[in-house]
């Protein structure tokens, strides 16, 4: 069984503490803030710039940037990992910007004289995301309590996902608002599990760059905006910009103020079991007759009026 755990991912730190595992935990990034405690265990990487003062623009030209240069965008502490010697190192092959990628992994391997095993998770759709569950279970000797959790999960799902629904409006989900970007991976699945449809994208598939004249061909009823890593607060915050949009403002959804902000970062961005929050969050907002009696966290989602500054 290992011992000195590193995730370069944090839906796999949020894994490992739902596990009750945490002491195995000896590095995390500086991206692992759920639950808090994670807050307190040692950070081996961290990004080259601080996005948190940055607007979704400034960002993506930044990305652009050092893609271009070919640049790093994490920094690694391997004086910490040499410290640490890790004998498992958890990472994702899903996104090289979202999080530390294979890429960071690999140079972690190559520095430490003592090579550990690795696990890489590659999660595409909701139902990839409860099985990784089991995939940390496996490593950590808790097979048993990751299945009793895949269970949970499963549950929860089967509880929206075979509700009756009153509507099936058609739904976009934007992952980034300067530029555009339609969410991909397990957000369309999500819809469709609410009674939405999806538009645009599909289940599987990477996010990837569009045009507003391709939202305007659509004309969806409800908009979603859940940049990702953003909270509520910083979604809302950034909406101000779009406002100032014409075409934007003709939009169907817009005119009758069914855009709505969520907390991208605690409940869609990353691929954990909070996604099946996500999930509840996103019927009340796609069928709110339906879901009346739904509850969900406080400050999860807002409606965002189409006058409000």
């Amino acid at each position: 069984m290992f011992t000195r755990i590193v995730s370069f991912l944090p839906s796999a730190t949020e894994i490992l503490y739902l596990l009750e595992c945490q002491d195995l935990l000896y590095g995390v990034t500086h991206q692992c803030n759920f639950p808090s405690e994670a807050r307190n265990k040692p950070q081996v990487i961290k990004s080259v710039f601080d996005s948190e003062s940055m607007t979704s623009l400034q960002i993506e030209e930044k990305i652009q940037e050092l893609t271009k240069l070919q640049n790093d965008i994490f920094i690694i502490n391997y004086d910490m990992l040499k410290k640490i010697q890790p004998d498992l190192i958890i990472s994702q092959g899903l996104c090289d910007v979202c999080s530390p990628h294979n890429k960071e992994m690999d140079k972690v391997i190559q520095f430490l004289d003592d090579k550990p095993d690795t696990l890489v998770l590659d999660p595409h759709t909701v139902d990839d995301i409860v099985q990784n569950v089991i995939d940390i279970a496996k490593k950590v000797g808790k097979e048993t309590e990751g299945l009793e959790i895949k269970t949970s999960l499963i549950r929860k799902i089967e509880n929206i996902a075979t509700a009756s629904k009153d509507k099936k409006p058609r739904v976009i989900c934007l992952e980034w608002l300067d530029p555009f970007y339609i969410c991909g991976h397990w957000v369309p699945q999500m819809v469709e599990m609410s009674g939405g449809i999806n538009g645009i994208s599909k289940t599987g598939e990477r996010s990837h760059k569009i045009e507003l004249s391709q939202i305007t061909q659509f004309d969806p009823d409800i908009l979603i905006l859940l940049p990702c890593g953003f909270n509520l607060d910083r979604v809302s915050r950034e909406y101000g910009s779009l406002q100032r949009n014409q075409d934007w403002n003709s939009l169907r959804a817009v005119q009758n103020d069914m855009v709505f902000a969520v907390d991208a970062l605690s409940y869609f961005s990353r691929p954990s079991p909070r996604i099946i929050t996500g999930i509840d969050i996103l019927a009340k907002i796609i069928n709110p007759d339906s879901f009346a009696n739904l509850v969900v966290p406080i400050n999860s989602y807002s409606r965002l009026n189409k006058e409000s500054d």
